[in-house]
């Protein structure tokens, strides 16, 4: 198939394609339209798809809703894939650096840039999260994981803020080094931390908050704890968190968060008396807000008016903490000489010492973080570096802040240039393919403008606020007017004509738009005097930031701009050392709104965070490439030279697959390692072409499959069959083979007993002799004679048959005789294998009777028993006596109980050796007597003889274990029968109508 067919057939996939657009910019056609990039953002944007691909970079545009691609199932999809495999995510690049970085052991950094609200700061929670549950899991590597997710909420509310634009804003740079084994476990890490925005501790912009860990202690903190720093549960009543008019805001929980922000205190090991001073520091600077001040006419000095007892939280004495705020030294003469302030100096003090507190507090923070995440193992490690830092931003009036914020992303925009640069001219050359040159923006000369030695802005900034007398906003502008003035990216009021204002883009700093602030640049610096204020405090961490070790200089220290630039030059020195991964995140429209898409927001922030350039450095000449082997492994299914294996290299199979497609010389390259695509479209036939093949390969892979099903369960089917006819063929041949052995083992012994006949018994002829007087007893069983007087018709007897001879003989005796052995027929018939002493009783000639007494009625049979009262079961001797028609229970000629047999419902007998038997009697009228539960020695013979006299020969019931029996009509008893060593007869202790006998030897 080749690729004029191809497109003919697939009007459903581009269709596809067109509606959700493109997973890699690279593969747009119009790569240099600005409105191309866009409408291709619109489309995945509007399918909530938010993140797609410039090659490595990922772009990523903030949702503004819950999407339900975070799960843990989704961390597991992306988990071992390539880059390009899975549609884009966040995990897809997080995974691809963590296992570059095992694989090459080298070390990386992903740099997260972008306004405040497009989404950086979850951008890095996110990062986090997957690494936390993708890494190797032990003991001590799930504490490091702990500590680094709980780095991120103490961070965010010591150094986050709600601004206008985004509700958890980071107003402060972050960048966080994740420390890994040699097995890719997290062991370890570091935070550095950037320009804090202390200004936002004594001031907010109208709709903006103060730092979150204020409004979390006032609104979350303990009764205790609040009571213990003097603070009210009130955010009005503190002046620095008032001024922004927004101390409530509907998507903050600040109980819940503070609840977060103590639990990971605890996690990451702060001592109880660091989160006391930590607390006791926050409070302190909200009670220093309050602090006013009025002028004292007499004394021609200031003094504040309240907040003064409260400001003991730090541990300052009343009066050092009164003349500090008031008052500063002047050296004069070699002596020092106070010298009160004016009422805005004070105030202007006060903001400054609030401001000071606060910044080397948060950097004191910082350092315990560090320390608990530090790395105890000397071994060399691989690290992660996660850049969360500030947006370029414009807004009317920007602040110095702001100035240094700007100019912290021009000097990260030229990192990105030049390692985007570098890596793509070092793959070309690796690849031994022809570099062509790319246009594109060089801010060097922007980045010159401001940190040029002697001529950049910052220079001229910091020789102004070291000249004689006083600096303002006006001279540092007229300043930089007199040395910039020809720079064609500088311009203020005074050089710009109405016309020709513009709006700030990247790559200008028009000062019209910044206020001058040069005040700002050293309000951060504290005087000798209120270093030694400070350095009374009894708290552990004011003592710590503000360290008696620290020199007293009376050299002003470097401006805050100078510090700010040093810091980038080490950011810059780190970044250049690890192999670089970039995240842009874009803000889809300034409210907020979920599904809104603002082209003229989205247009600036594509500008600025320089996409339109990175894709054409990406799209340098060719706008796809792989490697062979993947290129090959794809595609191959195209080709019938290379499906489904090929044998050659990799690069001869790419070569043959395409020249099998038809692509034209001038549309592709082959390099050393892999094959470089120009044109998009030509991708995108071949993608076409690998959908069409795919439902053919589809059919194909399924027709086999299920032939492999059907051969498969065949094959188990035959096999199983097999297995069992073995075993069944191996079962019978052995019952064959123990049948024959018996067999054969029967026919000697009978052979050898038919030898040994005559012989006196023994082992060899016992069985044999068995079987003769079995087979003769059978036989005469068949062929009685008609009378035992008979002699004539009896069968001869064999030789070892005299024992026949004897029975007859005593047959001829007598017919009592033979009614003896009768009775014993019908004993047997009733206890053999029932009763367990039966056998002893085999032996034992019966008798009429075993007593002899004189009665009114002809008795047939009278016997001795042993009677048990229904009522306690005490034993009373008695004789039972049957006539013909009862039975009769007699003391000493005196009728004790009298028993019809037509009354008689039966007898009852339990199966071991005792000879206890119960007389169960039918009557219905209460007042009659009950049950008859006997012992007598003779039990066989008693329950014989009451057989034929009653003529109830199925009248005996064998039980086994108890036996029920009616007291009384209406009320019931039971015999209980247990097994033991001796015959023992008690009363269960489970009711009082219980009889317990336990023995196995009564007979």
């Amino acid at each position: 198939m080749n690729l004029e067919d191809v497109v003919k057939v697939t009007t459903g996939s581009l269709t596809a394609r067109d509606r959700v657009g493109l997973q890699d910019f690279v593969l747009l056609e119009a790569y240099t339209s600005e409105s191309a990039f866009l409408e291709n953002l619109r489309k995945r944007f509007h399918e909530n798809l938010i993140y797609t691909y410039i090659g490595t970079l990922l772009v990523s545009v903030n949702p503004y809703k819950e999407l339900g691609i975070y799960t843990k199932k989704q961390m597991d999809i992306y988990m071992g894939v390539n880059l390009f495999e899975l549609p884009p995510h966040i995990y897809a690049l997080a995974d691809n650096v963590y296992r570059t970085m095992l694989t090459e052991s080298n070390n990386h950094f992903i740099l997260i840039s972008g306004e405040s609200g497009a989404g950086k700061t979850e951008a890095s929670k996110k990062i986090l999260q997957f690494y936390a549950v993708s890494c190797p899991s032990t003991k001590l590597m799930d504490n490091v994981r702990d500590r680094l997710l709980l780095s991120n909420p103490v961070l965010e509310a010591f150094g986050n803020a709600k601004t206008l634009k985004n509700d958890n804003s980071s107003r402060f740079g972050k960048y966080m080094d994740i420390q890994f084994d040699h097995v890719g476990g997290a062991v370890g890490g570091h935070i550095l931390s950037y320009l804090l925005e202390k200004s936002r501790v004594v001031h907010q912009n109208h709709g903006e908050r103060n730092f979150h860990i204020f409004y979390q202690l006032v609104e979350g903190g303990e009764e205790d704890l609040l009571r213990w720093l003097g603070l009210q549960r009130n955010c009005q009543q503190y002046s620095y968190l008032v001024q922004g008019e927004c101390a409530k805001v509907s998507s903050i929980n600040d109980k819940t968060d503070w609840k977060t922000v103590r639990k990971a205190l605890t996690v990451i090991e702060f001592s109880e008396s660091n989160v006391e001073s930590l607390f006791a520091i926050i409070a302190s600077v909200l009670h220093l807000g309050n602090v006013k001040f009025i002028a004292d006419s007499r004394e021609d000095r200031n003094i504040y008016t309240n907040g003064q007892s409260q400001l003991l939280l730090l541990g300052i004495p009343t009066q050092v903490i009164q003349v500090g705020l008031t008052h500063r030294k002047i050296a004069a003469r070699s002596e020092e000489v106070l010298s009160p302030f004016t009422i805005d100096h004070a105030v202007y003090a006060r903001d400054a010492l609030a401001k000071a507190i606060y910044g080397r507090t948060f950097t004191w923070l910082v350092n315990m973080l560090n320390e608990s995440l530090a790395n105890k193992d000397s071994s060399r490690k691989t690290v992660i570096g996660l850049l969360d830092i500030y947006g370029f931003e414009v807004f009317n009036v920007n602040s110095f802040e702001q100035f240094c914020i700007n100019y912290c992303n021009e000097k990260l925009q030229q990192l990105f240039i030049q390692l985007t640069l570098k890596s793509e001219q070092e793959e070309y050359e690796m690849e031994g393919i022809e570099w062509e040159p790319v246009p594109y923006f060089n801010n060097k000369i922007i980045c010159d403008l401001v940190e040029e030695k002697f001529k950049g802005i910052i220079a001229v900034l910091d020789e102004e606020c070291l000249r004689p007398g006083e600096a303002t906003d006006m001279t540092f502008l007229e300043k930089l007017e007199e040395k910039m003035a020809g720079h064609p990216h500088f311009i203020t009021h005074k050089l710009a004509d109405q016309k020709t204002r513009k709006t700030l883009e990247r790559g200008d700093f028009r000062l019209l738009h910044y206020a001058g602030e040069v005040t700002y640049c050293v309000d951060h610096v504290l005087t000798i005097f209120h270093l030694q204020v400070m350095r009374q405090s009894k708290n552990a961490i004011v003592q710590l930031c503000f360290p008696t070790t620290e020199p007293d200089s009376k050299k002003r220290p470097e401006t805050v701009a100078t510090q700010f630039k040093s810091s980038l030059v080490g950011l810059t020195e780190i970044l250049m050392s690890k192999e670089p991964w970039y995240v842009r995140c874009i803000k889809p429209n300034e409210g907020k709104q979920p599904g809104s898409f603002d082209d003229v927001l989205v247009r600036h922030q594509v500008k600025y965070l320089g996409l339109m350039e990175h894709l054409r450095v990406r799209r340098a000449g060719f706008a796809y490439r792989r490697r062979y082997q993947i290129f090959l492994q794809r595609y191959k299914p195209l080709c019938p030279d290379t499906w489904p294996n090929w044998k050659g290299t990799a690069a001869e199979g790419v070569q043959c697959l395409v020249k099998h497609l038809g692509f034209k010389p001038d549309e592709y390259k082959m390099g050393r390692t892999k094959i470089f695509i120009r044109h998009p479209r030509t991708l995108f036939a071949t993608e076409d072409a690998f959908e069409v093949c795919k439902h053919e390969l589809a059919t194909r892979i399924q027709a086999k499959y299920k032939g492999y099903r059907v051969k498969g369960h065949y094959m188990r089917q035959r096999e199983a069959a097999t297995t069992i006819e073995t075993c069944w063929r191996g079962l019978k041949a052995r019952r064959e083979r123990q049948k024959r052995a018996w067999a054969v083992k029967v026919i000697k012994k009978f052979i050898k007993g038919f030898m040994t006949r005559n012989q006196p018994v023994s082992v060899d002829n016992s069985e044999y002799l068995d079987y003769v007087r079995q087979n003769y007893l059978t036989r005469l069983k068949e062929s009685l004679p008609k009378t035992v007087l008979d002699q004539n018709t009896w069968l001869t007897p064999p030789p070892i048959m005299k024992e026949v001879s004897r029975l007859r003989m005593y047959l001829n005796s007598g017919a009592h005789v033979v009614l003896h052995l009768q009775i014993k027929g019908l004993t047997s018939s009733l206890f053999k294998g029932r009763k367990e002493n039966y056998p002893h009783s085999v032996s034992r000639p019966f008798v009429d009777t075993r007593i002899i007494i004189s009665f009114h009625a002809f008795p047939q049979y009278s016997v001795p028993v042993v009677k048990y009262d229904r009522n306690g079961f005490r034993p009373r001797f008695r004789q039972l006596i049957y006539t013909g028609t009862a039975a009769y229970l007699v003391e000493e000629a005196k009728i004790k109980q009298r028993v019809q047999f037509n009354q008689l419902k039966g007898v009852s007998v339990s199966n071991l050796s005792d000879n206890f038997f119960i007389l169960h009697i039918q009557s219905e009228d209460i007042k009659q007597k009950g049950d008859l539960v006997l012992q007598c020695d003779h039990i066989f013979e008693a329950l014989t003889k009451l057989c034929l006299v009653a003529n109830k020969e199925n009248c005996i019931n064998v039980v086994q274990g108890s036996i029920k029996f009616d007291i009384q009509p209406g009320r019931e008893g039971f015999v209980d029968f247990k097994s033991g060593q001796e015959t023992m007869i008690y009363r269960a202790k489970n009711g009082s109508n219980h009889l317990v006998l336990y023995g196995i030897n009564c007979t």
